[in-house]
């Protein structure tokens, strides 16, 4: 997902319930997206759906890595080989 830029990407909710489809336009052209404020506060994102899907899927294989990182530290991980072997014998079957 792009970084936001403050000077475009934040709006006031006023602001955004008068330019709606001009707002979801300009996330899906700049794929940035983009803070819906109300009393000067952030209170929503608008997001590019496809920009939305790739965090989620980036945010998965980060929470998969972490629970690795864990077991590993716990002891309750496999030498290389075991887990070779362990691929090896999916792949025969």
């Amino acid at each position: 997902m792009q970084r936001i830029n403050p000077n475009e990407d934040i709006r006031a909710l006023s602001d955004f319930r008068a330019g709606v489809s001009s707002y979801v336009q300009q996330v899906t052209e700049t794929k940035r997206p983009l803070i819906i404020t109300q009393h000067g506060k952030g209170v929503a994102v608008l997001a590019d759906v496809g920009e939305f899907e790739a965090m989620q899927a980036r945010l998965e294989m980060l929470e998969e890595i972490y629970k690795a990182e864990s077991q590993i530290n716990e002891g309750r991980g496999i030498s290389h080989e075991e887990a070779k072997s362990i691929a090896m014998k999916g792949i025969h079957c």
